[in-house]
């Protein structure tokens, strides 16, 4: 497996993670903990050192299955959480606002800490910009982590450029988390040059579309209720149909190196810049293994002009999320 720096900090890590948050949470109902262990420690036999979780899938329990899953491998692994969301179990999904209150910070990362099983979180992410707390706030609390020995590294998720230039020169973002695909492109426009010049690590979230770009989703699919794709404007059966053009691509693009739509989505991503981590998630070894090819495909610049410029031609049809989920991102 390749290894990557998160931007200039020394955090090195697989070129691909694991998002493990559909483990336990969102995708569905919470798949087999002897299961998601056995996947967990297949990804670390083939090289994967870089997990993503957070105390809000669940709530709690994702920590904890990666957690246990992941205890044997402590000091060789790389654990990404997150702080920033008010829970409550009786809430929607058990989320019911933000608080990245320092105190609350505080509190998350010590429960964090006993949840993972390790003695210092390794990459610290705000979950979601509060509006109520300014950043400076909430990067000098994680500051005061890392001083205590607690916190290694700090980082953001889809926090908008000048939040992220405010948060960095308090304490030093090592990396930002957010949404970013051939379908979704948003942070091509502000973020990620912030982040050249900065020198942050990026990583990108539903690298594959929350699974669209696989190509094993069509307008016939169904979701269960407890799926968050079957309240996604991208999602209806009107979006799926009109956005698989943009499957179609990338499967005629595959075709031509042997590979699947999901590897040439993962391998443009790799190939955008080296600084760039992406964490698709999965509960299947075979989809974590094909994943993982995508890290051996090479494209040509020739190849990533092809696929940029069908794209851009391609209308996306679908928010990518409820107007008042998509409220809570940081402009």
């Amino acid at each position: 497996m390749q290894k990557r720096y998160l931007g200039k900090s020394k955090l090195e890590v697989s070129a691909l993670g694991l998002g493990c948050m559909g483990m336990s949470f969102s995708y569905g109902p919470p798949k087999d903990k002897r299961e998601m262990i056995a996947l967990m420690r297949a990804a670390v036999e083939r090289g994967v050192t870089f997990f993503d979780t957070a105390e809000a899938y669940g709530p709690y329990v994702n920590e904890e299955l990666v957690g246990e899953a992941l205890e044997p491998f402590r000091g060789k692994v790389v654990i990404a959480t997150k702080f920033g969301w008010k829970l409550d179990p009786q809430a929607e999904r058990g989320l019911a606002g933000l608080d990245s209150r320092p105190e609350q910070i505080k509190r998350v990362a010590e429960a964090s800490l006993t949840r993972l099983r390790v003695e210092a979180l390794d990459l610290f992410y705000q979950h979601r910009v509060d509006p109520n707390v300014p950043i400076e706030d909430v990067a000098g609390a994680v500051q005061d982590l890392i001083r205590e020995g607690k916190v290694k590294h700090f980082g953001l998720s889809e926090a908008a450029a000048a939040t992220i230039r405010r948060a960095h020169a308090v304490q030093p973002v090592t990396a930002v988390q957010s949404e970013y695909s051939l379908w979704w492109r948003r942070p091509e426009e502000e973020v990620m040059p912030a982040l050249a010049e900065l020198g942050i690590g990026f990583v990108p979230y539903s690298p594959l579309g929350k699974g669209f770009l696989t190509g094993k989703i069509d307008e016939n699919t169904r979701f269960e209720k407890n799926d968050f794709r079957s309240i996604l404007p991208r999602f209806t059966p009107e979006a799926r149909k009109a956005n698989q053009q943009l499957v179609s691509l990338l499967g005629r693009i595959a075709a031509g190196k042997g590979a699947t739509p999901a590897q040439i989505a993962l391998a443009w991503l790799l190939a955008r810049q080296p600084w760039i981590v992406p964490i698709p998630g999965t509960t299947r070894l075979e989809r974590l293994e094909e994943n993982l090819g995508a890290v051996d495909i090479v494209l040509s610049p020739e190849d990533r002009r092809e696929i940029e410029s069908a794209a851009s031609q391609l209308p996306i049809e679908g928010d990518r999320y409820p107007a008042e989920f998509e409220r809570l991102t940081d402009r």
